[in-house]
């Protein structure tokens, strides 16, 4: 349960409608060098090259050249990239040659409970086997369709990938939620669908879930088995517990101690009992404890994943969009008992550094669960954010990321590839 900046955006762009043009030079390249380079969509006419290391470049029109600017910073990273017209397969990147990867693409579209879900399998060209990861959203209301890199990403490593578009996303019908018990449903239903569409091609099979997509997959896994889950800057707590703990380290990361907490905590509770409510009622009670503590010093850093949205916009608006953003929301649902009856192998990737999903608590419950003997890798990744990015401060303090952390994608290759990981990636901690 989290309202990020990115998840903003996300939704601006299912409200309004995308606004990237080019849309002919979304693909992955295989440059002269034998790296591969993804462009993908991205707002305002532009777009985004990302290589499997991690770094991520925006690129803006400029009279007919292209810019490529230090990941989301506006700043120049001195990358000189040139697009051909709309046709061409071929691109350059810092004077190397890039050719268009050419991919095994199936669209499908299939029903569950009377939504009808717009798929698409994209597999490695050729015969030969291959694993396949169904991609599963996090929360965002956009298409997966649309904006997920992944899908590329992973068959340019030789991994086929199914991306679908959630209900009331995309091009998928139904009403969008965040019940997560219909969402897994989706989910088994997507991975029979890959199943189906690769046969003989498909070798192991497993599902990747991003943020919220980390309660979804186990779910999944439960009805529709499979070869491996990952779960990536996830939690195994409940979405209440993942307010309450952001908005403890809102506190602790600002320099203050237990009774800034506590009232920081008391102002998160009155906000958990108006989304229990529907969003309908108990903005009373918050209302007086905002009177009450907004004059002290902690109380400007009170952020969380609801409360500081919450906090933010009046009472009109979270009675009437509320309801809409967090339909179907189980604020209570633990994760927990999946996790300890999953039989499939699975691999946590969680960002040290994330306000959004703090990290700790799950840290804990998956050592936890590991010496109780459940098949889980958890790899920590030093100086990430949610998502997984690397980040800067601005002059306010506020984070601008950079790019993916580098062992992000190695991480994810090597276990879908081989059923685990190596014993070290760079600087991360790495429990397998």
């Amino acid at each position: 349960m989290r309202i990020t900046i990115r998840s903003l955006f996300l939704l601006s762009c299912w409200l309004f409608g995308s606004a990237h043009a080019d849309d002919c030079h979304v693909a992955s390249y295989r440059l002269a060098d034998g790296r591969a380079i993804d462009l993908a969509p991205s707002a305002d006419g532009a777009m985004r090259w990302t290589l499997e290391d991690g770094n991520i470049g925006k690129l803006m029109r400029t009279g007919d050249a292209w810019v490529s600017t230090l990941g989301w910073t506006g700043r120049p990273d001195g990358h000189r990239v040139t697009l051909g017209p709309c046709g061409s397969k071929e691109i350059t990147f810092d004077g190397i040659v890039g050719t268009r990867i050419a991919f095994d693409v199936i669209e499908t579209r299939f029903t569950v409970d009377g939504a009808e879900i717009a798929g698409r399998l994209l597999l490695p060209a050729g015969k030969h086997p291959v694993p396949v990861v169904v991609l599963v959203h996090g929360s965002e209301q956009s298409s997966a369709r649309e904006w997920f890199a992944l899908q590329r990403e992973f068959p340019a490593a030789g991994i086929g990938a199914f991306v679908y578009d959630k209900r009331g996303t995309g091009a998928s019908t139904g009403i969008f939620t965040h019940d997560y018990l219909r969402l897994a449903a989706d989910a088994a239903a997507a991975v029979r669908e890959a199943r189906r569409l690769a046969g003989a091609r498909a070798a192991r099979v497993g599902l990747h879930g991003g943020s919220q997509g980390g309660w979804v997959a186990p779910l999944a896994a439960m009805s529709a088995p499979v070869d491996f889950v990952i779960a990536a800057y996830s939690l195994a707590v409940t979405p209440l517990d993942e307010d309450r703990e952001a908005v403890a380290l809102d506190m602790s990361r600002h320099g203050f101690g237990a009774d800034e907490t506590r009232k920081a905590l008391e102002v998160a509770r009155a906000v958990e009992a108006i989304v229990k409510a529907g969003f309908q009622r108990g903005y009373a009670e918050l209302e007086a404890l905002r009177k009450k503590y907004s004059g002290e010093p902690w109380f400007r850093y009170l952020r969380g994943n609801i409360t500081g949205p919450l906090l933010s916009e009046p009472e009109s608006f979270w009675r009437e969009k509320g309801p809409v953003l967090f339909a179907g929301i189980l604020p209570d649902y633990d994760p927990m008992p999946v996790l300890q009856k999953l039989r499939a192998p699975q691999l946590w990737i969680l960002g040290g550094d994330d306000i959004d999903a703090p990290p700790q608590e799950t840290w804990r419950r998956l050592l936890q669960l590991k010496r109780e003997g459940r098949p889980i890798s958890a790899v920590m990744l030093r100086g990430a954010e949610h998502g997984l990015y690397t980040f800067e401060l601005d002059p306010a303090g506020a984070r601008i990321s950079l790019g993916l952390h580098k062992a992000y994608f190695a991480l994810m290759r090597d276990f879908i590839a081989n059923g685990r990981i190596a014993p070290a990636y760079d600087d991360a901690v790495v429990v397998r």
